[in-house]
């Protein structure tokens, strides 16, 4: 028996099943290598659960009928969109009533086999087959899994476990690895750096013949699932594992040993994808040691892989993190605009920068990087946090993708494409290298994210990142159907709670944009001043008279003039800011009034009150499927549901208390306040 659970591929038989039994007894295929392989090992596998026997590959004939048929895409499969082209990993799928055939087409293996998974969950879902007219063609060039798995096993922000790829210095690979790569296969992923960008010194190791060997073995298993393998490697590799006494990286000698480190990585692993690099921040080594710039950094390592299609994501979380809090002018806000605006157009073609989704650390609520619409010539992912560090730590339900959706549908005002979505996808500026990555929550546990809801946004991401479009809660429920099954009220109540959990726990947590109320170093659970007089630059500034912080140009940190207009005006005045991020941009007074005719005080108090009511409901809307969820993962749910509802009371009763005393207003409404 697997150690592990299926998630969102736990096939199932629904009343789809009993319809077409019978029917799908064969499998044509234009197509032959790893990935068809492997795409037919699915469609036996789904296949046989949902019409009860595995369907038999046949050689191609002239009057194919009764089964599925893998196709070489031609214009004529095009059924539902004009303007429709598949690309290398695009797909149509459609269903021949007259020879009971389902065509999936695609010009390449990655498209037939990301449109075979798409055909399963339709299945899995319960929707009719003869419905199914699709053209689809993902959104993003480069949809990417970033793990902070370090090689001995833990996980730096991890929630749900150990590693399953590291264990005391050596590399793990099993039934787990295969499990995973399919899993990744199946919402789109096509590549995944395994390490962690915080590279220490035995990780230092693993572009060399120490690891390269396992390394190997790990990319043969990701390229048969259309996926390619990258590290995180250190910038001062040559100085670290190299002996050499600079690591400068307009050193003749650094350029050499990365020359030919990179070449011997190309002959052991020709389908390798590149480096991700964390340079100059958090105390990682970088070329500001010597008075060189990111540009300088990142192209030097851009050349040693170009040769090979190899490429260099480069992360822009770059900051001064020995801030003295009595400066109220220095903004860690302000750094990633700072360190890399005035660098566009000066990096290599297979550079991208990979940029946070916020100017801070994935909070609950931030305004988006306004480094998005700086970079026109400099190609870009949005990089956002599967793993809930500041979100509840996957001991919360909080469903991201909502988030993610208001990102993504971000105006920059760059240009007249100037959406977060249309640069990041490329569309803009015509950039060949763009996409989105995500810090992932998978871990050991047999759930593999701790949570099991958790799922739905390691799930979700990978929709999102294949088709910007789709709505939140469409994503949300597709996810329900695949994981718990097509009962309308288990579909129901699970997408409710969903849908009704970043807002419950950003009114429990953080008010009007502010965050960092959190115990340090863990990051969980209420400590308003934790952080605030601290070196990393994050601080609400709450006094007697109020709270948030002034970023305005006039009188602030100048923050709010890194947007482009019309952003920049509105971000500058209390007036027209948005009031979710009233507190990011301002320092507001407690009675000043909100839209809502609240108060600034009163809407901390009852926002507070609120977020535990909504976890109340959760709780009731879960406790409504008894009988109707598998009684172990019912019990598991309930019990991460329990301690979110007692963590949601401490955070109420703690924020509440603090800007109580601080002040002196009482709650309108009279409720228990400390």
């Amino acid at each position: 028996m697997c150690s592990f659970e299926k998630c969102w591929l736990n096939y199932a038989c629904n009343e789809m099943s009993s319809k077409y039994a019978g029917i799908f007894k064969s499998i044509y295929s234009d197509f032959d290598g790893t990935v068809t392989g492997n795409t037919i090992a699915e469609i036996k596998e789904g296949f046989g659960i949902f019409f009860g026997k595995e369907p038999v590959l046949l050689e191609k004939q002239a009057n194919m009928c009764d089964g599925i048929w893998l196709k070489q895409y031609e214009k004529s499969d095009n059924k539902a969109a004009d303007e429709f082209e598949p690309g290398t990993e695009g797909y149509s799928i459609y269903y021949d009533g007259e020879n009971q055939l389902i065509v999936v087409a695609a010009s390449g293996e990655n498209g037939v086999m990301y449109g075979v998974f798409e055909l399963l969950r339709i299945i899995q879902s319960g929707r009719d087959i003869c419905d199914i007219n699709i053209c689809h063609a993902p959104k993003m060039p480069i949809r990417m899994i970033d793990h902070w798995d370090n090689i001995m096993g833990d996980i730096e922000r991890g929630y749900s476990g150990d590693s399953f790829f590291f264990k005391e210095n050596e590399i793990l690979f099993g039934d787990r690895t295969k499990a995973y790569a399919r899993m990744m296969a199946s919402i789109g992923i096509n590549a995944i750096t395994i390490n962690n960008v915080n590279v220490h010194e035995v990780e230092s190791y693993l572009i060399t013949d120490r690891f390269l060997g396992m390394m190997k073995k790990y990319s043969d298993l990701f390229v048969s699932y259309g996926i390619k393998l990258y590290l995180s490697v250190n910038f001062a590799s040559p100085m670290q594992i190299g002996g050499l006494g600079v690591c400068d990286p307009l050193d003749d000698g650094v350029i050499k040993w990365w020359n030919e480190t990179s070449r011997h990585v190309y002959e052991v692993i020709p389908e390798f994808g590149g480096y991700l690099v964390k340079a100059d921040s958090e105390g990682r080594p970088g070329p500001f040691t010597y008075g060189r710039t990111h540009a300088d950094g990142a192209n030097m390592l851009a050349k040693s892989v170009s040769p090979f299609g190899g490429n260099v994501v480069w992360r822009c979380f770059v900051y001064n993190c020995k801030q003295d809090w009595r400066d109220r002018k220095t903004d860690r806000a302000r750094a990633a605009y700072d360190n890399f605006a005035g660098l566009d157009g000066q990096f290599d073609d297979n550079v991208i920068l990979q940029i946070k989704n916020g100017p801070m650390d994935f909070q609950v609520r931030e305004p988006v990087s306004p480094l998005f619409g700086a970079m026109k010539k400099t190609n870009m992912f949005l990089e956002v946090q599967a793993a809930q560090e500041y979100t509840g730590q996957q001991r919360h339900i909080c469903y991201l993708v909502p988030m993610w959706k208001e990102i993504l549908d971000f105006d920059t005002h760059a240009s007249d494409r100037g959406c977060i979505s249309e640069i990041v996808s490329g569309k803009a500026y015509g950039n060949r290298l763009c996409g989105m990555a995500a810090v992932t929550n998978t871990g050991d546990d047999a759930n593999w994210t701790g949570h099991d809801f958790a799922a739905a946004n390691l799930f979700g991401y990978g929709m999102l990142c294949f088709d910007t479009e789709r709505s939140a809660q469409d994503i949300a429920a597709e996810w329900a159907a695949c994981t718990f099954g097509i009962d309308k009220e288990i579909v129901d109540n699970v997408c409710r709670m969903l849908i009704m959990s970043w807002p419950a726990y950003e009114k429990y947590t953080s008010p009007l944009g502010i965050g960092w109320m959190v115990n340090p170093s863990d990051h969980y659970g209420p400590n308003v001043d934790g952080y605030e007089y601290d070196v990393w630059g994050t601080y609400h500034r709450a006094d007697c008279k109020g709270v948030g912080i002034d970023r305005s140009a006039a009188t602030g940190t100048g923050y709010a003039a890194q947007y482009n207009s019309p952003w920049r005006e509105l971000y500058e005045r209390v007036e027209t800011t948005p009031e979710e991020l009233l507190l990011f941009f301002h320092h507001i007074s407690y009675d000043h009034v909100l839209s809502t005719k609240k108060t600034v005080i009163q809407h901390i108090y009852d926002t507070h009150f609120e977020g535990v009511e909504d976890v109340e409901r959760m709780i009731g809307l879960w406790k409504a499927l008894e009988g109707k969820i598998d009684a172990a993962r019912f019990a598991r749910v309930l019990e991460r549901l329990t301690v979110q509802y007692e963590s949601s009371k401490e955070w109420r009763d703690r924020i509440n208390t603090y800007f109580y005393r601080m002040s002196g207003i009482a709650d309108s409404k009279g409720r228990t306040i400390y």
